[in-house]
């Protein structure tokens, strides 16, 4: 009897699925935050994120250079930490829901609990690799 449900069979496809599931956010999002690039300096400055113009060229790096990179595995592990870093630095900015009242807070704690969430897929991507379909296989890291 197979104890592993068939993974051994789809192990890899399944993999790069995940990895294009997880990025996809990132990558709309930061293309949005790129394509309106004041716009989200705005947005930044009203929610009170320190030097918003910076933080917009973070999120802009972050979120469209790492989701690219880890949609198409390359440096996988590490960058799934230093993006789980970052997702949880926006959450405790972004979604302080503990200081919001309300359907605000509701919304905020929603979306906040969304990011931690993501950080569970990146841990898992960290253990796993980025598996066969990666740049990561074809230069030869783990």
């Amino acid at each position: 009897m197979n104890k592993t449900f068939g993974v051994g069979i789809w192990r890899d496809e399944l993999i790069l699925l995940a990895r294009i599931m997880l990025m996809l956010l990132f990558l709309i999002f930061g293309w949005k935050k790129l394509t309106d690039f004041a716009g989200t300096v705005g947005y930044f400055t009203q929610l009170g994120v320190p030097m918003p113009g910076v933080a917009t060229a973070i999120a802009v790096l972050f979120e469209l250079g790492i989701g690219i990179a880890l949609m198409v595995g390359l440096l996988t592990r590490p960058l799934a930490i230093l993006l789980s870093i970052y997702i949880l630095g926006t959450g405790l900015i972004g979604h302080h829901f503990w200081t919001m009242h309300g359907m605000e807070q509701f919304e905020a704690e929603i979306n906040f609990f969304k990011n931690i969430s993501i950080i569970g897929g990146l841990i898992l991507l960290y253990l796993t690799g980025a598996g066969r379909y990666s740049v990561d296989a074809k230069i030869g890291l783990p």
